[in-house]
């Protein structure tokens, strides 16, 4: 699978996890289930967007990055809520600070894009 497919999967199934936990918290109450839906609702249009994008080595380690912080983030608050107890000391916070470097590093892709040379 490619780079940009393989984004394009995540952002799909981002969205999908994001419409189930949803759910679960409308009949259970949010907390922390609602916490990690808007998580995965906020991300999975990036993580489509990249994987159209394509783009270049630093857009897609920083989309990984992100990838890796968002499922770390939300299977914490998962099992927070549905285990009693954290996905293991600090995840949410390791999650959360890889969201962040992913966007940082995102960002920077961005700001070195090569840009489009005018025709003619």
């Amino acid at each position: 699978m490619t780079p940009s497919r393989f984004f394009m999967a995540a952002g799909g199934l981002s969205g999908a996890a994001c419409v189930a936990l949803s759910a679960a918290a409308a009949h259970q109450g949010g907390g922390t289930i609602g916490t990690a839906a808007a998580m995965l609702l906020a991300h999975a249009p990036a993580l489509l967007a990249i994987g159209l994008a394509g783009g270049s080595r630093l857009l897609r380690i920083g989309a990984g990055v992100l990838l890796a912080g968002l499922v770390v983030f939300s299977l914490d608050l998962v099992s927070r809520q549905y285990l009693g107890d954290r996905l293991f000391p600090f995840a949410a916070p390791t999650g959360g600070t890889a969201m962040i470097l992913g966007w940082l590093a995102i960002a920077g892709a961005g700001a070195l894009w090569p840009r489009a040379r005018p025709e003619g």
